[in-house]
């Protein structure tokens, strides 16, 4: 195991470049977990979509890579929380229309931010247990807040709190991509053998999170007006009926 991965490391050791391709994750209990969430969410065509965006998460070589590369895990956290979230929160809507997703958005911010801590972030790539607190907390966090988002409530509610997400992960992102100084020690070597500094690395990081990452949270905004738009629209006509 090269020497900058710590033992704890889920994904196992950082792949070399060239090998990064190859280095898959068949770990039988994750595989056994996502058929069981696939068999669940079968009659889901966005369940299902969500199943395929978890193993490219946890599956493909963007796992190993995520213990070599911030800028990796900065993608597989984003997969995690704007796009596997939203898309498990449209497969398991929530029951009762509107509430506020105040408290949801509290929650999922927190975590993410708080999972971003440079010590709290070494700690869940070196420890196992800490590793997986930290992938369910951040999905389930996430998903809890989309599926009030998409409950069906007040149209322009929905689109603020989404406005809100982005925003809050736009912040984090350009915190990132300006801190003048290398903050995770799990990545502080690794980097360097993909030709890259560990700095510019965590600024890619950054800027991932700040510009790409945005466009889950622009997509669902989209849905949710265009939804909004019409409704308005039917309103008339039931009226009239």
């Amino acid at each position: 195991m090269s020497e900058w991965v710590l033992p704890g490391s889920y994904c196992g050791a950082a792949p070399a470049p060239g090998a990064a391709l190859s280095a898959w994750n068949f770990d039988p209990v994750l595989l056994a977990g996502l058929v069981v969430l696939a068999v669940a969410l079968r009659h889901s065509r966005a369940g299902s979509v969500a199943v395929m965006v978890l193993g490219v998460a946890f599956v493909s070589p963007l796992c190993a890579m995520s213990v070599a590369l911030f800028s990796a895990r900065v993608v597989h956290h984003v997969l995690l929380v704007a796009v596997a979230a939203p898309l498990l929160a449209a497969a398991w809507p929530a029951k009762r229309a509107g509430g506020s997703a105040a408290l949801p958005f509290l929650l999922s911010t927190a975590l993410l931010w708080g999972w971003h801590i440079p010590a709290a972030y070494d700690l869940a790539l070196g420890d196992m247990a800490v590793y997986w607190i930290m992938q369910a907390t951040l999905l389930g966090s996430a998903t809890l807040f989309w599926r009030t988002v998409l409950s069906g409530g007040p149209a322009i509610e929905a689109v603020l709190w989404a406005l809100a997400g982005l925003m809050q992960m736009g912040l984090l992102g350009a915190i990132l991509t300006f801190s003048p100084a290398q903050l995770y020690a799990s990545h502080a070597v690794a980097p360097l053998a993909w030709g890259i500094t560990p700095l510019a690395d965590q600024q890619l990081g950054g800027l991932i999170m700040w510009v790409p990452a945005m466009l889950p949270y622009l997509a669902v905004i989209a849905l949710v007006a265009r939804r909004g738009w019409r409704a308005s629209d039917t309103a008339p006509e039931r009226s009239a009926a």
